[in-house]
């Protein structure tokens, strides 16, 4: 006699399976937020397959003609994206609710000249079509849905054959068969899985609007990032006018791609150009900042990195960073300390990358420490001067990638002198030389002698 099947229960913070409930989930350590779902009733053996067997294609009898893209019409959005729309892929936008994301997807349909079918989960048709008339947005080949059911949702697209659909979003769509409520993991990944099946299918790219949770991940971690072809993320703050839209995985383009953008009451606006925007209002004979440039995939980008150092009023100093990972701070203040005798002991430390932007890359050490120097000197850096290199624990200088980009976009906006890891100065051509003041350097030590407002 077959055992009765049990229910599973499901954490809807990070996707724990459990026989049994916990008030704690197992795996993430939140309170309250495991789930009873039914289970899938399958029996082991009993799965027969009632499809015709299907031959697999020779690697070299497929087709690899170049995929066709269509273009969005904001260049910033397409870099992000490879060079334009991919047909039949499914594409991820996330970012925190208030951001900018059905924002930047309604001005896309304005552009393009193809029929395109949105489905708001969110906003009902009078809402879109406000939001529409505030953005100027008349297209004749955009059609509105409000609806929430996923195979009615179905029907209507194999019915209207679009050209491309935008689900808006994702945590609001439901399939009946699913127990679980609208916004769970189960839910989001089922019916992320229908869309993806349907735009593979029917050669329809299509959009998902996700939004995050309190800990920046889509619905639970890496829930839907295996299915979609890309994911976009953007970042920003609220406080500040300008987004960041970054490829965290794109299967028809490189990733770490960025488009920045400004938020203005029109709708986003693209944002060429986004070193000057940086340094838009740069303060001049100050101490504590100076300019860095970082790699976003291809594109390299100068950021005003800005540091603070103070005596501290409390027994324990404190440390706070804005833009830069913080324990990677306080790794520069250590080897700072140990290899060159700066000592912070009793000063209060804030860092701060201006414009909302985030430096990730290694290559950002050394701006970032020669910036804290410049506080604690009370000594301001040569304005027309940039800094970039990683910092190992032994106070040496490595070398960085992309050297030249660099050197160009910091010499095309009007910098004359250039402290680089001494490895990277013998691959350098000629011209670059020539053109720029440039300054290798091995050391913490040797490369603030080498500025002399730093003695």
């Amino acid at each position: 006699m077959a055992g009765k099947s049990k229910s599973i229960y499901v954490c809807s913070e990070c996707g724990y399976e459990s026989v049994k409930w916990y008030g704690k989930c197992p795996g993430c350590g939140e309170w309250n937020t495991m789930d009873e779902q039914a289970p899938v009733s399958a029996s082991k053996g009993s799965y027969k397959s009632s499809y015709s067997v299907k031959p697999a294609l020779k690697l070299n009898d497929i087709n690899s003609d170049i995929e066709k893209r269509l273009t969005t019409g904001i260049k910033e959005f397409d870099r992000v994206l490879g060079g334009g729309i991919v047909e039949g892929s499914l594409v991820l936008l996330s970012g925190d609710p208030g951001i900018g994301k059905s924002t930047i997807l309604l001005q896309m349909c304005q552009y393009l000249d193809v029929k395109i079918l949105y489905i708001s989960g969110e906003e009902s048709s009078r809402q879109i079509k406000l939001r529409a008339n505030r953005l100027g947005i008349d297209s004749d080949n955009l059609y509105i849905l409000a609806e929430t059911d996923v195979a009615l949702i179905v029907e209507t697209i194999k019915a209207e054959k679009p050209q491309l659909v935008i689900i808006d979003s994702i945590q609001t769509m439901m399939i009946d068969e699913v127990s679980s409520s609208a916004g769970s993991i189960t839910q989001v990944r089922e019916c992320t899985n229908v869309f993806m099946h349907l735009a593979k299918s029917l050669g329809i790219p299509i959009f998902i609007v996700g939004h995050v949770n309190k800990d920046g991940a889509i619905a639970g971690p890496k829930v839907l990032e295996h299915i979609v072809d890309t994911v976009l993320y953007f970042e920003g703050e609220r406080n500040y006018s300008y987004r960041i839209l970054r490829s965290a995985k794109n299967r028809f383009g490189s990733t770490n791609e960025i488009g920045v953008f400004e938020m203005t009451q029109t709708g986003m606006r693209e944002v060429e150009n986004p070193s000057l925007m940086m340094l838009s209002g740069r303060p001049k004979n100050t101490s504590g900042t100076c300019v860095a440039c970082t790699m976003e995939g291809s594109r390299p980008i100068l950021a005003e990195v800005q540091g603070l150092v103070t005596s501290s009023g409390f027994g324990t100093p404190r440390r706070m960073s804005t833009g830069f990972d913080y324990n990677r701070m306080n790794m520069i203040i250590a080897v700072l300390e140990k290899r060159a005798g700066y000592l912070f002991n009793g000063m209060d430390t804030y860092l701060n990358i201006v414009g909302g932007l985030k430096l990730y890359e290694p290559a950002a050490d050394l701006c970032v420490a020669m910036a804290l120097i410049s506080s604690l000197k009370d000594k301001p850096l040569n304005e027309n001067t940039l800094a970039f290199g990683e910092i190992g624990l032994a106070g040496e200088i490595r070398a960085v990638n992309n050297c030249e980009q660099r050197i160009a976009e910091a010499q095309r906006l009007g910098f004359t002198k250039c402290i680089i890891p001494f490895h990277n100065y013998k691959a350098l051509s000629k011209e670059i030389k020539i053109n720029m003041d440039i300054v290798p350097v091995r050391t913490i030590r040797a490369a603030f002698d080498a500025i002399t407002e730093i003695e």
